[in-house]
């Protein structure tokens, strides 16, 4: 997922995913569903500092939640990636 090529509707600055917040981004929370996904399979939410123990703990209860990863370190990787 290209966190930084949003559409013309959406802010170029990765924003928190949580209901409402519109607070900039600084965690990448992966995730999936076992029962949709391939194992390997990725999603991800965006959470600022003051939801991501929020969202991480609405992921993990259901079993969803894989990685917590601070967005810089998750753009570095989509962009070596990407160079590859």
């Amino acid at each position: 997922m290209n966190l930084f090529a949003a559409p013309a509707d959406e802010p170029a600055t990765p924003v928190c995913s949580a209901k409402g917040c519109r607070a900039a981004a600084e965690w990448v929370l992966a995730w999936n569903n076992p029962k949709l996904h391939t194992p390997e399979r990725r999603k991800t939410w965006l959470a600022c500092g003051e939801h991501r123990e929020h969202l991480s703990r609405f992921l993990d209860v259901r079993g969803f939640l894989k990685d917590v990863v601070p967005l810089a370190d998750w753009q570095e990787a989509e962009e070596r990636q990407a160079d590859a």
